[in-house]
Parts: C-alpha cells; structure tokens; sequence
C-alpha cells in the first residue's frame, strides 16, 4: 500500500465516522419527534436573548439539516458543499452554546469544526466516494485502481 492509499482511506474513514455520527444526530432526533427536540431546546436557552419562537424553529429545522449532511458525507455526495454546509450548521451552533456560555459544549463543537475543515482542506483525497464514481479526478488514477 503507496502512503497516498493511506490518506485515501484515512479520508474516507474520517469522513465516514463523521458522517455516521451527524447523521445519527438528525436520524434519531427525527425519529423521536422534531416537535418534542425543538421543545426540549427552549427552556436551554431561556437566559439568552434569543427568541423562544427562532430557537424552536431552529430545532425543527436541525435535525433535518444533520440527517442529509451526515447522509451525503456518508456516501462521499456533492462532499465540498455538505463539508461547508456542516460548517456553517457548527457556526451557529457555537454561536447559541456561546451565548449559553456551556465552555463544554463549546469545545466540543471546536473539535467538530476543525474536523470539517481538515476535511474540507483534504478534499482531494476523496478517492472512495460518489463524487469521483460521477466526476473522476484526473489525480484519481494515482490511488486505488478500480
């Protein structure tokens, strides 16, 4: 195996576990009730000066936007653009555990988001995904020969 196989499947398995992980987030937060997470949010943010009606309505919203982000990073679809949009998804949520000053939470949500960006820096070692099944790389002949 060629160190560039290795990063291969180093991407591929970072993003799996990452995808794997975001999607169950949205996945069984569906299946429980959107309405009944979107509740359970509020009384979290009561001392912030967010309004009761946006944090409901962004956790109506959330675990709709988890499930298809984990699900396109899971089978390495249009990567770029769900490696931004989970970015972006971490941003705001950062913003709101902020404002809830949950320094825990916070950090947390910091490893998230350098594991996006490392992602999203690395992205042209996606050999094993459907972006490349659709639009092969020029580079992608140097990895794993199908």
């Amino acid at each position: 195996m060629t160190p560039t196989q290795d990063r291969q499947l180093g991407y591929l398995f970072l993003r799996l576990i990452l995808g794997l992980n975001i999607f169950l987030h949205g996945l069984i937060r569906i299946l429980a009730g959107t309405i009944h997470f979107a509740a359970s949010l509020i009384p979290e943010f009561a001392k912030t000066p967010l309004a009761d009606w946006a944090v409901y309505d962004f956790g109506l919203v959330l675990p709709w936007a988890e499930a298809a982000i984990g699900l396109l990073l899971l089978l390495g679809l249009f990567t770029r653009w769900a490696l931004i949009a989970g970015s972006l998804v971490m941003l705001v949520l950062t913003f709101g555990t902020g404002l809830r000053q949950d320094w825990s939470i916070a950090a947390l949500q910091l490893t998230y988001a350098v594991i996006y960006a490392a992602l999203l820096a690395f992205r042209e070692h996606n050999f094993f995904s459907a972006d490349t099944l659709f639009h092969p790389h020029p580079k992608s002949n140097a990895g794993f020969s199908a």
